[in-house]
């Protein structure tokens, strides 16, 4: 399981402020709204609002909301028009980053995208400089300690490619096309999860053996996905469990 999808575990099971909940649902609107702008407001006619809607769902974003959300996304209501935009760059430790963004200002974006960078000892690159280091996959983590026979069992008929368990924590891979499928397997064989997402994963990772390298990178990608218009944030790092579960979320 790659560093990032496990730090995002960790955060998910140690919980979040009101504040950063308030945030997380505003960046979920918005992804129901441009998915509804881009596809119409069928669930059943369009997979990405239907992903998006279920993401906003299993966050707890009340339903009303995400109701508005898809009628400004349609038309039928008021709404802003965002651009969308992959960022790419580096971290320390040669750690290569990609920033997925929705946004009404890409001036003001790519100004602050590089400021962080610049700020956490990272540098924005060229479009492409990384890109090609990741794939898109669909991906479920959980933390709940399931056993790798009960996954594979629940998991692989339904389309997984690959299943890690490392400790606690647990990652099942798939296509992004399977990402509905296989979260219906593991929900009928009452397998709890933290997330279940479309996400970009990298093809090889960078070891972070210390804290303070870990701290480093960690630093720079928490700022960048707390950007208001920042929807994703990857990073080809691997971190051991040891090592994340003594730095503080």
């Amino acid at each position: 399981m790659s560093g990032h999808s496990k730090w995002a575990t960790i955060k998910h099971k140690k919980g979040a402020t009101d504040a950063k909940r308030a945030k997380l649902f505003a960046k979920l609107i918005r992804q129901v709204e441009v998915a509804a702008r881009e596809g119409g407001g069928e669930l059943e006619a369009n997979a990405t609002l239907r992903t998006m809607y279920q993401k906003a769902r299993d966050a707890s974003v009340p339903l009303d909301t995400i109701e508005r959300a898809i009628k400004r996304g349609t038309g039928e209501l008021e709404g802003v028009s965002y651009e969308s935009i992959t960022y790419e760059g580096y971290a320390p430790n040669g750690v290569a980053v990609l920033i997925e963004v929705l946004t009404d200002n890409r001036n003001r974006t790519g100004a602050d995208i590089r400021s962080l960078f610049s700020r956490n000892g990272g540098s924005l690159a060229e479009p492409g400089a990384v890109a090609w280091q990741f794939e898109r996959k669909g991906v479920i983590a959980g933390s709940n300690g399931t056993s790798e026979d009960d996954l594979m069992m629940a998991a692989l008929d339904a389309g997984a490619e690959d299943i890690v368990v490392d400790g606690s924590t647990w990652q099942v891979t798939c296509a992004p096309t399977d990402l509905e499928t296989v979260r219906a397997a593991l929900e009928a064989a009452e397998i709890a999860f933290d997330s279940a997402e479309s996400t970009m994963v990298p093809q090889q990772t960078v070891d972070l053996d210390t804290k303070d390298k870990a701290q480093s990178v960690l630093r720079l990608i928490d700022e960048l996905d707390d950007h208001d218009d920042t929807q994703g944030v990857y990073g080809n790092f691997d971190v051991s469990a040891d090592i994340l579960e003594t730095i503080e979320v």
